[in-house]
């Protein structure tokens, strides 16, 4: 709709012949103010010499009776201009919801489109934590926002499988008397890997014996090193593969830092103008372009973080094909690290460069604060998981003796996924446990007991003969109505601008309207003669529900 009110504007200034500038169109504040209202008319009255609630008037006698669904057009204040959709809008509206079922809120905005995003990548030998979760959660819904809005998306996950870290987790497991013949856990590897690191920060001895431990898995010279790197990587994959199975992702494609790194080590070889001599090391002299200097081959001629990064751009189109557009969400805590990558990028590939975008998001810390894996210092994943769904059971079972913990597990990362989407994904935020698993309100279990609610209140009406349909429509429409068509302009908003937490917000209001349309209307009454177009309401506010969550990763139970 805000399509069709666009281009009418646009062709009404055209009409006037004046010039049809950026002008916004937005949903009030309130729904007293209509369903739309734009600015047009004060951004264009300078250039039309004109007052602009005088132009506004004279846009709105232009434009009344002209636009399908529109049903009156106010001036207000000092030069606005509202729109009041009609009736029948939201009737179709809602059997629209009803007839595209899953794919109601779908948009074409990145039809045609490939668009690769990169997230979690976890490091083998370490521990899956609380802020790889996080991690996940943020490009998990990116991912299907861009979905939703028509791209053909791949998810792809880089992970770390050489380096130091590998180094110091194969000297900890060495020293933990951890070997390829017996069965360890990924628990122990990050136990292998905290000792390691330890000795690495406060023992020159065995900090020696690391760096030739990494030399030897960069050139797979040691067998004995070969056979627990094997076993040690094998291990952590596996494990993390349980953890996306829970969160519900599904990647299309790994990438690994010993694949990238000899792709990397040639690329800073053959660009000597780029990547310049210092200390036996090469460099990318980021100063020269307001940015700072970063190693990309160190002085053993091992490539670097960066340099790998470097290659991976290109693997991707290699081995993925053609893109339009590669994201990747990491924490913002190496924003400046990708500026000064993908300054690098543009000389070497200069247009994966411009493909590339990096959308740091901010940290989401606990009561305990910021985690450190170097130290071994760190809350699992899977632990935090438990410990939700724990409290999510309990929680559940004030009202349903017989919850199923499942569903507990679901309502658990729904409770956590919100947490994190909820405000903007650039911003830091803190886990409270509480309000996270709160039914009452701003919360994923929220949303998602309103959803189970909405279906046990149409099994309820469908048991004395009410079934959703629009045969009868009420002469005005419910708040509820003029609320739950905006999903697919929200999704779009949300994708154009990666902000998951606009859907939160839209589904938190559409909640809010529902629950109070729950408690003043009744569905399950036959003898109402707008029962079944009450009950279609609903049964698209459920969809819309569904839909919504699905975008923000999260699963939305039938029973709570």
């Amino acid at each position: 709709m805000e399509n069709v009110l666009r281009e009418a504007i646009s062709d009404t200034l055209n009409e006037l012949g004046l010039e049809a500038t950026d002008f916004a169109i937005e949903h009030p504040s309130g729904l007293v103010h209509g369903d739309y209202a734009t600015n047009v008319a004060m951004v264009v009255a300078k250039s039309a010499g004109k007052a602009p609630r005088e132009l506004a008037e004279q846009i709105l006698a232009a434009l009344e009776g002209q636009i399908e669904y529109v049903e009156k057009i106010e001036v207000a204040g000092p030069g606005f201009i509202n729109f009041h959709l009609s009736r029948e809008f939201f009737t179709s509206e809602i059997n629209r919801a009803r007839k595209e079922g899953e794919h109601w809120g779908a948009t074409d905005t990145y039809e045609g489109q490939t668009v690769f995003v990169e997230y979690t990548d976890p490091n083998p030998f370490k521990e899956f934590h609380v802020g790889h979760l996080f991690t996940n959660t943020v490009g998990e819904s990116i991912a299907r926002l861009f979905m939703a809005a028509g791209a053909n998306v791949k998810r792809l996950n880089y992970q770390g499988d050489v380096g130091m870290h590998v180094a110091s987790a194969i000297y900890g497991m060495q020293k933990n008397g951890l070997n390829a013949s017996s069965d360890f856990s990924a628990k122990e590897l990050g136990k292998a890997y905290a000792t390691g690191a330890t000795a690495l920060k406060e023992d020159k001895t065995a900090a020696e014996e690391i760096k030739k431990i990494n030399k030897a898995i960069y050139e797979r010279s040691e067998e004995e090193i070969n056979v627990l790197y094997d076993k040690g990587r094998q291990v952590s994959l596996d494990y993390f593969e349980t953890i996306y199975e829970k969160l519900g992702t599904e990647f299309d494609h790994y990438f690994f830092e010993s694949e990238a790194a000899p792709k990397g080590k040639e690329l800073v070889l053959n660009h000597p103008e780029v990547f310049v001599e210092s200390d036996g090391a090469r460099v990318f002299l980021g100063e020269e372009h307001g940015l700072h200097t970063r190693v990309f081959l160190n002085s053993e001629g091992l490539p670097t973080y960066e340099a790998k990064e470097l290659a991976l751009a290109k693997m991707k189109e290699d081995e993925m094909g053609a893109y339009d557009l590669s994201i990747i969400s990491t924490s913002n805590e190496i924003n400046e690290y990708f500026k000064v990558l993908r300054k690098a990028m543009s000389f070497v590939y200069p247009d994966l460069s411009e493909k590339t975008e990096h959308i740091g998001h901010g940290t989401v810390r606990l009561s305990t604060g910021k985690m450190s894996s170097r130290t071994g210092d760190v809350i699992p994943a899977t632990d935090f998981i438990e410990e939700i769904t724990s409290a999510a059971k309990e929680k559940m079972t004030e009202t349903d003796s017989q919850a199923d913990l499942n569903t507990a597990e679901e309502v658990a990362i729904g409770a956590i996924k919100f947490a994190v989407l909820k405000s903007n994904i650039l911003q830091d935020t803190v886990f409270d446990k509480e309000q996270a698993l709160s039914f009452e309100g701003d919360s994923g279990p929220y949303l998602q007991y309103t959803h189970a609610r909405i279906i046990s209140m149409l099994e309820k009406a469908k048991s004395v003969g009410v079934e959703p349909g629009t045969p009868n429509t009420p002469e005005e429409a419910y708040e509820l109505e003029r609320i739950l068509y905006r999903l697919p302009g929200v999704v779009e908003r949300a994708a154009v601008e990666r902000a998951p937490h606009l859907l939160t917000h839209f589904l938190l209001e559409l909640a809010a309207s529902f629950n109070k349309f729950y408690v003043n209307e009744k569905v399950a009454d036959a003898s109402d003669e707008f029962a079944s177009y009450k009950a279609a309401l609903s049964d698209a506010v459920r969809i819309t529900l569904k839909n919504g969550l699905w975008g923000l990763g999260i699963k939305a139970p039938e029973k709570m």
